[in-house]
């Protein structure tokens, strides 16, 4: 019999942690469908907020929406951040029953994903609002370009919106630390190629070229001289007006 019960005390023990184990895993699903309740409902509200400021204008003005299209994506920008919001509040219940259950490796692998959804959404909106003002001063340098009567004032204002869109998917990625320096130190010396490139094209082989364009872009006003020979009409006096003389009067008588 002891050597039965020997036995048995591993049973016991097992028996012991499963019945432990099986109220935290209840509490643990209770969390999840309240947090999948939750979640849903986040993500109408937040797609609703963000529609009733005409967030979603903005977006689409900025070309995000239509970007998203061609990706596959069915909804606009606004509905991404409320899949966004929605898988915050998933991973946050997740990660509050894995932590009721005792899996600490699991809590502390889904607590970093929590710290990344924020970074995801805040990257989102650099893109967002930065794609829209790249818009803005792209739009704003070919009027003007056009209002000087500039040629290829297209080819300028694609040139600044395709700057200024650089630097704000450098700062989305370092929001969401993707790249780090490699990303901005590879981006740098891209930048110092090509205007070392164009110094070259310019000051050496494309100088011809590069004159032709400068007169094309910003033509030098020539002043003409009138140079047309003015033929001189000679001065001619007035006229008096023509004065008949009297005849002579001739005496017929004899003289005395």
């Amino acid at each position: 019999m002891e050597n039965f019960g020997i036995h048995l005390e591993p049973l016991r023990a097992i028996l012991y942690q499963v019945g432990a184990f099986i109220p935290r895993l209840l509490i643990a699903l209770v969390v999840v469908v309240v947090g999948w309740v939750i979640a849903k409902a986040v993500r109408f509200a937040v797609t609703k907020a963000l529609r009733a400021i005409n967030f979603n204008v903005l977006t689409e003005r900025a070309g995000l929406d239509n970007f998203l299209r061609q990706g596959g994506w069915q909804g606009d920008t606004s509905s991404v951040f409320g899949v966004l919001a929605y898988w915050l509040v998933i991973l946050a219940s997740l990660l509050i029953a894995f932590n009721g259950m005792g899996l600490s490796y699991i809590a502390d692998l889904l607590g970093r994903i929590v710290w990344f959804v924020p970074n995801v959404a805040v990257a989102l909106l650099v893109l967002a609002f930065g794609s829209y003002f790249a818009k803005f001063v792209g739009d704003a340098v070919g009027s003007y370009f056009r209002g000087v009567k500039m040629q290829d004032a297209m080819l300028f204002a694609k040139m600044a919106q395709y700057a200024v869109m650089a630097f704000v998917i450098l700062i989305a990625l370092d929001q969401i630390k993707v790249g780090g320096d490699i990303v901005r130190e590879s981006f740098l010396v891209i930048l110092a190629g090509v205007v070392f490139a164009l110094a070259l094209a310019f000051g050496l082989a494309g100088k011809d070229w590069a004159k032709a364009q400068i007169e094309r872009w910003w033509p030098r006003q020539v002043v003409v001289k009138d140079t047309r020979v003015v033929k001189e009409t000679p001065v001619v006096p007035p006229v008096a007006p023509n004065t008949v003389s009297p005849p002579p009067r001739y005496d017929d008588r004899p003289p005395r």
